[in-house]
């Protein structure tokens, strides 16, 4: 698919469809619509007729970057990145300094491609930043293969990022289920560093059942709740963060 032109700047249509394709995992499409209320472009991706994310909620989309690195002392960090989507949670690791390498891990081609061809706003700081590699490559098939840099095998991280299912139980693919078990979790330590971190978002309220997993591979875990403005109901709305480490 080419994506058509695009300035993510530029004042907009009140509703534009930026891309779209048929993907293995259903109907994929970039959606830009003005908001006349807030005054601002709100970019929107769609999987089928479910909303995967949108640029109006990005808070916990960085804090779950945040939360992680924050444990983390030390520079040259390695870090990895399970889902590009909007790229609030890449760009979020980048602004760290003490980053030296980041490898976002996006299952969805196009997804990379909107970001390289500049249809998003993050996208062309993320392109561009050295020490940033955009890969495409089904992470949770990585993480079971024990392969995260597909250039370097056997290589670990000082934190895995991840942001792609809903939530532990709510998965985009029945497929994903294994990662959030015992065994997939242990994998999933195996590959960070002493001291490493492991974080993921979540769209439900905390899941004890998944946070006693974490406790059980990890050397400590805990689940923040993330609170942030509803543009929707003139509320509140929360998001769930799991962190972990492994001992150092």
């Amino acid at each position: 698919m080419t994506p058509p032109s695009a300035d993510p700047s530029r004042s907009s249509a009140r509703f534009e469809e930026l891309a779209w394709r048929s993907t293995p995992l259903g109907d994929l499409s970039l959606r830009r619509r003005r908001d006349p209320a807030l005054g601002i472009d709100v970019f929107e991706v769609k999987l089928d007729d479910d909303f995967l994310m949108s640029s109006l909620f990005t808070v916990a989309e960085i804090e779950v970057a945040r939360l992680a690195l924050q444990t983390l002392d030390g520079t040259g960090l390695d870090v990895v990145v399970g889902g590009l989507g909007l790229g609030y949670t890449a760009q979020a690791v980048l602004n760290d300094a003490r980053v030296a390498s980041l490898i976002v891990i996006e299952r969805l081609a196009d997804v990379i491609d909107w970001h390289r061809a500049g249809l998003l706003p993050l996208g062309a700081g993320l392109a561009g930043d050295d020490r940033c590699r955009l890969v495409e490559g089904d992470f949770f098939a990585l993480v079971a293969a024990g392969a995260l840099d597909a250039e370097q095998t056997g290589r670990t991280f000082d934190a895995i990022v991840v942001d792609i299912d809903h939530s532990p139980r709510h998965l985009l693919h029945p497929s994903h289920a294994t990662f959030y078990d015992h065994a997939g979790t242990e994998r999933i330590a195996a590959q960070l560093r002493p001291g490493g971190v492991f974080s993921l978002w979540s769209n439900d309220p905390v899941d004890q059942d998944y946070l006693s997993v974490l406790r059980a591979v990890f050397a400590d875990a805990a689940a923040t709740v993330v609170t942030f403005p509803n543009a929707f109901n003139d509320g509140d709305a929360t998001n769930t963060v799991y962190t972990a480490s492994v001992a150092s």
